[in-house]
Order: structure tokens, then C-alpha cells, then sequence
């Protein structure tokens, strides 16, 4: 029974060492940090996109990013973001999806046709079946807002 005592003893002399050994702990767990710097730093740099600015159309702004990063002229890039347009809004029309992988799905969505109330005489209305483009973004675009 002696040998417990002495070891309790042992433990209360052993605490306060712990803490002076405290602050080189807290530097070991600020190493990964710097490791993750080293990653990021090892990486390519990814471009910068600037968003629309304000007073000036989205259109435009395509245009002219279409324009900078392949170094054509306005004409071309204004044509290229038309064909675009003009090609996802083609598909649509045949009810087909137009996946963009890591920016997000365009589809056609079916509305059918029901029964509503107007709300200022309380009289029933039918309304009409019809169609509506949805979009649900992809993971790189959720993850980047």
C-alpha cells in the first residue's frame, strides 16, 4: 500500500511539467497549416474571373471574358456565346437535359394543367398545362458560392 500513495504523488509532480510542455504542443498543431500551404502553393494558379459589374449586362460581360481568354475578336465571341445559347436552347426544345458537368443541369420541367382561385373574387380558374426550364447547379458551383 505504500507504492500508491507514492504514485499518486508522482502523478501531482507530473501535471505541472505538462503544462510548462503546453506551448510546443500548440506548435505541432500549427505545422499542418503550414503544410497545407506548401499544397496550396504547389498547385497551378487557377485563373481569376471577375463578376459582372454593376451597370453593365451579363451578355456583354460573357463577351467580353469569351474574348480575353481566347484572344478573338468581339465578333467571334459574340457569336460563339450566341451558338451556345442557341444550342442548349435547341435541346431544351426537344425535352432533352444539357449537363454541363461542374456548373449544373438545364431540363424541361411538366406542369400539369389545374384548377386555381383568384384571390380578389374567389372565382375557379382553369390553367393550362405547361412547360418550364429548371436548373440544378452542380457541385463545383455549390461549393464555390
Amino acid at each position: 500500500m505504500a507504492k500508491a500513495p507514492a504514485s499518486k504523488a508522482k502523478k501531482t509532480k507530473a501535471a505541472p511539467a505538462k503544462k510548462a510542455k503546453a506551448a510546443p504542443a500548440r506548435k505541432a498543431k500549427a505545422a499542418p497549416a503550414r503544410k497545407t500551404a506548401a499544397k496550396t502553393a504547389a498547385r497551378p494558379a487557377t485563373k481569376r474571373y471577375t463578376a459582372t459589374p454593376a451597370g453593365s449586362s451579363d451578355r456583354q460581360h460573357l463577351i467580353t471574358q469569351i474574348q480575353k481568354g481566347t484572344g478573338c475578336s468581339t465578333k467571334a465571341a459574340t457569336d460563339t456565346l450566341n451558338d451556345v445559347i442557341a444550342t442548349v436552347t435547341a435541346s431544351l426544345k426537344k425535352n432533352q437535359k444539357v449537363q454541363l458537368t461542374g456548373f449544373g443541369t438545364f431540363a424541361v420541367s411538366k406542369r400539369s394543367a389545374r384548377k386555381a382561385r383568384n384571390p380578389a373574387t374567389g372565382e375557379s380558374i382553369r390553367v393550362k398545362a405547361s412547360k418550364s426550364v429548371r436548373f440544378r447547379p452542380g457541385q463545383t458551383l455549390k461549393r464555390s458560392i
